[in-house]
């Protein structure tokens, strides 16, 4: 019984290689009956973020196999993942999801995004069958120790994201950030927290421009802003002394031609863009601009670096509290392969018993006497079940293994001789 994680991440793996194995939700159903194709997969859960894509997997598969299927899923060589890609077992996968879901793993030490995010990936992934007793298991317990985590540490406290991060930076460039005028593409969670963000930050003025109008509406509603869609972002780029982008696309939105084009409509009045999306929402190409200052959420590192700092007493004592329960979990882990010995044990003797029963009843009803029966049940069961552990123990004699006659000492100890005889 073996649980497994793959996966490539922000510490692993620059933005592009990340963009390029992110999972769409579309992608999902279609990658999770995949996975479950493979040889040795009983059970999967695929995680995939700005930041990282992880594969959860119970069963006896390899890591040469699932570092192949990510990469053949995604249009790639095996090799463009081998220098950038992690894979944990057992007791260090459990640990790694644990400190994933507790924000311990995060860009921004403690966010609280990725929980629901890993919520969400689980949801998806049982929706689809590909859920079953262990990963349900393993999952529920990885909930409730982040929220242990949250609860019983600092490391929730103040909390800060890849969008507080955003904020930041804008903060730091614009020296009065309240009269910015800022355009959020996308209406997703990200977006909301960049918006709430700069509400705090005394912002009055966002615009949230969204492919479907609606989501961008009951955005914009909550935040007191205007809504718009997609297709007027060429209006609405020139107005933009800020723009954030944060959606689930899988091509670039906004070119570095749009961006050209609403610079002289501001007459080069610079413009901070900031790019949250993975795969990247803005081509790379507009940092050729003179006037267009462009950052992807790897350019965020250093703000958040300073945040790390902050945290990393809570970061320590949140470790401890995952190292318990990450133990608790493998130790019920392993006693799930002596559950399976145990039950095929008692059925193989059960059987052998049955088998002895029915000889012994036959020969009842052929007349033989009780006493001659009971000696004969008896002798027979006594031959089969002795025979294979004696085999074994010969075996383990013959070949001086002290491991296996130690164990088996255990089953038989001198002194119970001695008892019995008694």
């Amino acid at each position: 019984m073996t649980i497994s994680a793959l996966g490539i991440n922000h510490k692993t793996a620059p933005v592009d290689l990340r963009e390029q194995v992110a999972f769409s939700n579309e992608q999902l159903d279609t990658a999770l009956q995949a996975i479950r194709q493979l040889q040795g997969v009983d059970e999967a859960v695929i995680v995939s973020t700005c930041n990282r894509t992880e594969l959860y997997c119970q069963g006896t598969v390899s890591t040469d196999l699932l570092l192949g299927w990510l990469a053949g899923f995604h249009g790639l060589q095996a090799d463009a993942l081998i220098h950038h890609h992690y894979q944990y077992q057992d007791q260090q996968a459990i640990s790694h999801l644990m400190s994933v879901a507790s924000g311990l793993d995060s860009l921004v030490l403690g966010e609280p995004q990725i929980l629901g995010q890993v919520k969400q990936a689980y949801q998806h992934a049982k929706r689809h069958a590909a859920v079953g007793g262990v990963l349900e298991r393993l999952f529920q317990q990885t909930f409730r120790v982040a929220k242990t985590v949250r609860n019983e540490t600092e490391v929730g406290q103040n909390a800060v994201s890849v969008a507080y991060a955003a904020v930041s930076m804008a903060k730091h460039i614009f020296a009065n950030l309240e009269k910015s005028r800022v355009l959020l593409i996308g209406a997703g969670d990200t977006s909301e927290l960049v918006a709430q963000h700069l509400r705090q930050q005394g912002v009055s003025d966002i615009t949230v421009a969204n492919r479907t109008l609606q989501r961008a509406s009951e955005l914009a509603e909550k935040i007191g802003g205007k809504a718009h869609s997609l297709a007027e972002l060429g209006e609405l780029l020139p107005n933009a002394d800020i723009l954030v982008s944060s959606t689930a696309s899988t091509l670039p939105i906004v070119g570095k031609g749009s961006i050209e084009r609403a610079l002289k409509k501001r007459r080069h009045k610079p413009m901070l863009l900031i790019d949250l999306a993975v795969p990247r929402d803005i081509e790379e190409q507009v940092n050729e601009l003179d006037d267009a200052y462009l950052y992807t959420v790897d350019d965020l590192q250093n703000i958040i670096s300073e945040n790390i700092k902050n945290r990393e007493q809570a970061a320590r004592q949140a470790q401890l509290i995952i190292h318990q329960q990450s133990e608790e979990f493998g130790d019920w882990l392993k006693s799930l392969n002596s559950v399976e010995l145990i039950r095929r044990y008692r059925q193989h003797s059960q059987k052998i018993a049955e088998q002895q029963l029915q000889k012994a009843q036959l020969m009842l009803q052929q007349g033989k006497s009780p006493e001659q029966v009971l000696q004969l049940l008896s002798h027979r069961l006594t031959q089969q079940l002795t025979h294979q552990p004696t085999q074994i123990l010969k075996t383990a004699g013959e070949q001086n293994d002290q491991a296996a006659l130690a164990l088996l000492e255990q089953l038989w100890p001198a002194s119970s001789d001695k008892t019995q005889k008694d």
